[in-house]
């Protein structure tokens, strides 16, 4: 009876430790498994926050580029190329390195946050410079556009200056009035009869002008035949750019006042009866004319 109790209590032990080993492998089965899952989750948090760094490795060098076409700087853009290689470079070790090398990925991830900063820097320094030069380029306008105005205005005031000098110029000119033309026969009288005209007399006044220059002028008295023809010894003048031929030269003491003056041309060939003209220059301009004819 003692034998069989003994028997009952070593297979009620027996029964227990195998219950105890099942639930144990049970339990480290279970406890495998949830670490096993737990590993796989840690992995794609891992992978995960690789990628996100990648991720915005990526878009600092893509800032970077994108920086330096903002500004027109060689000394600042060679700063900005030095930062872009730096980012690539960390981002080709990123690359490298394992999804369980926390401490290269902590590492990697401090320079992460160093290379924000640094390129905040940068965009307030851009930002403020394209900022200065937007200024500068409304100064500059201003500047232009002030110095149009005033190239405008000089114009202005040398287009006036020129007109008054042209309108100067006109009442500064001479003016022959009173022009009188004939043909005086042997005894000095005037007569009509082309046969009989020995001298040809052109008496005008010189106009009293306050604004026209004093001192000696030459007149130049031209006399033209019905043909048209200049009666002359040779002499020219110039006028318009060219050079005419004059029958009489007078000088003259002009004082500003009206002066009277008698010409005289002896004929010296045969006239044809017509009509004649007497034209009167001084100062390069034309100044007074007439025409008288004979029978």
């Amino acid at each position: 009876m003692k034998q069989k109790n003994l028997l009952t209590i070593a297979a009620t032990i027996l029964i227990l430790a195998l219950v105890a080993a099942v639930a144990y492998f049970a339990w480290r089965t279970n406890q495998a498994e949830e670490d096993r899952q737990q590993m796989e989750q840690l992995q794609q948090l891992a992978e995960m926050d690789k990628l996100e760094m990648q991720n915005e490795y990526e878009e600092f060098a893509r800032q970077y580029q994108e920086l330096q076409t903002q500004i027109n700087n060689d000394s600042l853009t060679a700063q900005l190329e030095k930062e872009q290689q730096r980012v690539q470079d960390l981002l080709e070790e990123l690359k490298r390195t394992k999804d369980n090398d926390a401490a290269e990925i902590m590492r990697l991830k401090k320079e992460l946050a160093t290379l924000r900063e640094i390129l905040r820097q940068y965009i307030i320094q851009i930002d403020s410079l394209n900022h200065l030069n937007q200024q500068l380029n409304q100064e500059n306008q201003n500047l232009r556009t002030e110095n149009e105005q005033a190239q405008q205005h000089i114009t202005s005031l040398t287009t006036e200056k020129e007109s008054l000098t042209d309108k100067v110029a006109i009442a500064s000119q001479l003016d022959a009035t009173g022009i009188h033309a004939f043909g005086k026969n042997k005894k000095g009288k005037e007569t009509r009869k082309i046969k009989d005209v020995k001298r040809m007399q052109v008496s005008f006044n010189v106009s009293r002008n306050v604004t026209a220059q004093t001192g000696m002028k030459s007149l130049y008295i031209r006399i033209t035949t019905p043909t048209g023809e200049t009666l002359t010894q040779g002499g020219t003048f110039p006028y318009e750019n060219r050079t005419l031929e004059y029958s009489i030269r007078k000088d003259i003491e002009y004082t500003g006042e009206e002066q009277a003056v008698t010409v005289y041309w002896d004929v010296n060939q045969t006239l044809l009866a017509g009509t004649y003209r007497a034209d009167i220059f001084a100062d390069g301009n034309r100044i007074g004319g007439t025409t008288f004819s004979f029978e």
